[in-house]
């Protein structure tokens, strides 16, 4: 069997660590089997940041690591043009504590536009990407929920700037979406006007179908009295 020199974790990796020589090492891998992107040179790997945690023995690939001198910790994982804005939230917001970094969701506002008497709700940025939920930058391994008072999203600059000025101006909700789902749809906002309209019952429809009530017909001896004047002489006659 042809065997093929790549880089390995010599243990567990975090995310956001600057890798050292301690932390990698040459190990055999079966030529056929070489993976694209992985490193045959220690020097390749030192001193380059790791966006994505790696387990021990695991290749290093070039798409795990950042370039030299890109920054530590969170930073790594920010990809050129995009910025990581960061918003307070608490159970509710947070999805009820199912809000995990590399989440997808929809961020809504509701707030008070100037000169309306009613709040409204608007989503304001679609399919966004969870970077951190509280201090955390990697989800549970096993899938518990958790309560975070700061979530990180990773948004570029024009986001970036919805998002702080909703946040100041009311409350912010986010909404799990399935991380499959990339379509965006058209959302008009919402009022409190129409949610009011909603419960309200509604007026019986008439039907095409419904019979006229017919007139009441004039009782059969019903009879009219005329009275006639001759000079001085009246007389009545009934008909």
């Amino acid at each position: 069997m042809n065997l093929a020199q790549v880089v390995v974790a010599t243990h567990d990796l975090p995310a956001g660590m600057v890798l050292g020589a301690d932390d990698v090492k040459l190990a055999d891998w079966p030529a056929s089997a070489t993976l694209p992107g992985s490193l045959s040179r220690i020097g390749d790997v030192v001193n380059r940041p790791l966006i994505y945690p790696l387990g021990e023995k695991e290749p290093v690939l070039e798409r795990n690591l950042a370039v030299q001198g890109s920054g530590l910790g969170l930073s790594v994982k920010i990809p050129p043009g995009m910025r990581a804005t960061s918003v307070r939230s608490n159970e509710v917001v947070g999805v009820a504590g199912f809000l995990y970094p590399g989440s997808r969701v929809d961020v809504l506002a509701t707030f008070t536009p100037p000169g309306n008497a009613s709040p409204v709700t608007q989503t304001i940025l679609q399919d966004v990407e969870v970077l951190t939920a509280g201090e955390k930058i990697e989800p549970d391994p096993q899938g518990k929920p958790q309560t975070v008072n700061v979530v990180t999203v990773l948004v570029n600059a024009e986001g970036s700037q919805k998002l702080l000025l909703a946040s100041t101006q009311g409350t912010i909700q986010f909404v799990l979406r399935n991380s499959t789902d990339v379509a965006e749809t058209r959302v008009a906002p919402t009022s409190l006007g129409q949610l009011v309209s909603s419960v309200q019952p509604t007026p019986p429809q008439r039907t095409a179908g419904a019979m006229k009530r017919p007139k009441p017909k004039a009782a059969a001896d019903e009879t009219y009295t005329v009275e006639i004047i001759r000079g001085e002489t009246r007389t009545a006659e009934r008909f």
